[in-house]
């Protein structure tokens, strides 16, 4: 899924700290800006793909025009996108049994295909 939210950064004795307003915990720190918007939009992704693995309720954005800041403060949006993020970052293999017709699996055993990387092949263009 694809997410757009307002961050907020506050630079603080030599560090910046990052929040989104609309996710409770959603907080990280960066050495300097640059670094606080990847910091940011890393935990923007964790948190939202936990609550999508719990099935937590996801809050929607708040218009950025409603968002209240302190005068020190930077606005900005940062973009998600979990699907993207879980391809990056669980790249655990796990075991999946399927089932091929016969003359499908003695075509693919002479032609030497590996079937295992044809599915992932098949599945990752499909997002």
């Amino acid at each position: 899924m694809k997410y757009t939210y307002t961050a907020l950064f506050k630079e603080e004795n030599d560090k910046v700290f990052a929040r989104i307003p609309d996710l409770d915990g959603c907080v990280t720190t960066g050495k300097n800006l640059s670094d606080a918007i990847d910091q940011i939009t890393d935990a923007l992704n964790g948190w939202l793909c936990v609550a999508e693995d719990e099935k937590l309720p996801i809050p929607a954005p708040t218009p950025q025009i409603k968002i209240r800041c302190a005068d020190d403060e930077i606005i900005s949006l940062v973009k998600a996108d979990t699907m993207e993020y879980r391809a990056r970052t669980n790249t655990k293999a796990v075991r999946k049994n399927i089932s091929l017709p016969a003359f499908l699996a003695d075509f693919a055993d002479r032609q030497n295909i590996n079937c295992s990387q044809i599915l992932q092949d098949a599945l990752m263009s499909m997002f």
